[in-house]
C-alpha cells in the first residue's frame, strides 16, 4: 500500500513538472542584436573670433540728434511718424504761427516809425546845416540836431534788426530735417505747447552704422581705439562684418558700472537696420585652434568634459575628452580634443555607449554618407 502511494506521488510530480519544462522550451530563443539607431552628427566649426570676448549690442546710427523748435508755441500739426524716412529740408512739424506773425507785423510797424523819425531828423539836420553856413544858428544848436540824427539812425537800425529776428522766428514755426535720415522717436503731439529747444523728434542720419555695447569696468583696460573686431547680426547668423572700435566712454555708467563702447561697421553693412541685435567678437589668444560645437554635443565622464566621436569606417562611436574654453550663445567653445575633420554626435549623447554602432543623419534627419 505504501509503495502504491509513493508511486502516485511521483506521477503527480512529473505531471506538474512537464508543463513547466514545455513552457521553458517554448520561451528559449536566440538573443537578437540591438537595432542600429540613427544619430545626428555634425562637424566642429572653427571659432577663431569666438575664442576672444563676446558682447551683445544694438545697431545705432553714427549721428543721431534730437530735433526741436527754435521758438516756443503750440504745435499745429505733425507730418511724420516713427520710421519715416525724411530728406534734408522736409517739414516734420509746425507751430501755430499766429503769434509769431503778429510779432513780425509789430516789428515791421516799428521799423516804419523809426525810418520816419530818421527821415525827419535828416531833413532837420540838412536845414540847420544851411543855416549854420549863413551864421543864423550857433554851432551848439547844430550839434544838437546832428546828435538827434545819429540817434534816429541807431533806432532805425535797431528796429530793422528786431524785424529780422521776428521774421526769422516766424519762419522757425516749421520744424525741418537738417539731414537725410529716419525718424526714430516722436516726443510731442499736435496741440501740445512746447518750449524752445524741447525735443519733438529724434533723427538717425543715413550713412555710417555702429554697434553699441557695454563693457565691464574690469575689462575696459583690454580695449583701445581702432582695435579690430568682428560683428555678427543675430538675424543673419554666420554672416560676419568687419568692425573697428571707434569710441570708448570716458566714465562708467552710474547704474550698470559698465563703459559704453561703439564699434563702427565696415564694408557689407549697407543692409544693416537700426535696432538690430548684433554680437561683437574681439579676438583673443589661441583663437586659431578653437572650435565650437553644439551645446547638446557635450558629455561628461568622471567629472570631465568629453564628446562622442564617430568612426566613419566602422560607424561606431568612441568617447573622446575635450578642453572647454567657454560657453557661448551659439555653442561650446573648445580649445583641444576635436578638429574640423571629426564627426561628433550632436544630440542624445546620454543614450550612447562605447563602441555602439549608429546610422549618421544630418539635422534634417537625412542619412549621411561619410
Amino acid at each position: 500500500m505504501r509503495a502504491f502511494i509513493r508511486v502516485g506521488r511521483i506521477a503527480i510530480g512529473l505531471a506538474m513538472i512537464a508543463p513547466a519544462l514545455w513552457l521553458a522550451g517554448c520561451s528559449t530563443h536566440a538573443e537578437t542584436p540591438d537595432p542600429i539607431r540613427p544619430a545626428i552628427v555634425a562637424r566642429p566649426q572653427p571659432a577663431a573670433a569666438e575664442a576672444g570676448m563676446l558682447y551683445s549690442g544694438d545697431v545705432k546710427a553714427r549721428y543721431e540728434s534730437a530735433l526741436g523748435f527754435r521758438v516756443g508755441g503750440k504745435i499745429k500739426q505733425r507730418l511724420v511718424d516713427v520710421g519715416a524716412h525724411v530728406k534734408a529740408g522736409d517739414l516734420i512739424a509746425e507751430l501755430d504761427p499766429q503769434d509769431l506773425n503778429l510779432q513780425a507785423a509789430s516789428s515791421k510797424a516799428t521799423v516804419a516809425a523809426a525810418e520816419a523819425d530818421l527821415a525827419m531828423a535828416k531833413s532837420e539836420r540838412d536845414r540847420y546845416s544851411a543855416l549854420l553856413e549863413k551864421h543864423f544858428v550857433s554851432a551848439t544848436q547844430f550839434d544838437a540836431v546832428d546828435n538827434k540824427l545819429k540817434a534816429a539812425t541807431a533806432r532805425a537800425a535797431e528796429a530793422r534788426a528786431a524785424l529780422n529776428v521776428a521774421q526769422n522766428q516766424a519762419a522757425y514755426s516749421g520744424l525741418r530735417a537738417d539731414h537725410d535720415g529716419v525718424i526714430t522717436a516722436i516726443s510731442a503731439e499736435a496741440g501740445q505747447v512746447v518750449a524752445a529747444g524741447q525735443s519733438v523728434a529724434n533723427l538717425a542720419r543715413d550713412g555710417e552704422r555702429e554697434v553699441e555695447i557695454s563693457v565691464p569696468e574690469g575689462r575696459i583696460a583690454d580695449y583701445r581705439k581702432e582695435q579690430t573686431a568682428t560683428v555678427e547680426l543675430w538675424a543673419e547668423s554666420g554672416k560676419r562684418i568687419d568692425g573697428m572700435l571707434r569710441e570708448i566712454a570716458p566714465e562708467a555708467d552710474a547704474t550698470t558700472r559698465t563703459y559704453r563702447v561703439r564699434v563702427a561697421l565696415g564694408e557689407g553693412s549697407d543692409a544693416v537696420k537700426l535696432g538690430q541685435t548684433a554680437r561683437v567678437y574681439f579676438a583673443g589668444a589661441g583663437g586659431d585652434d578653437a572650435h565650437v560645437i553644439p551645446l547638446a554635443s557635450l558629455y561628461e565622464k568622471d567629472g570631465k568634459p568629453a564628446v562622442w566621436v564617430l568612426d566613419p569606417k566602422t560607424r561606431q562611436v568612441h568617447l573622446k575628452p575635450v578642453t572647454v574654453s567657454a560657453y557661448r550663445e551659439q555653442g561650446v567653445l573648445l580649445t583641444a580634443g576635436v578638429d574640423t575633420q571629426d564627426w561628433i554626435i550632436a544630440a542624445g549623447v546620454h543614450k550612447l555607449r562605447e563602441g555602439q554602432p549608429v546610422a549618421p543623419v544630418d539635422g534634417g534627419n537625412r542619412p549621411l554618407s561619410l
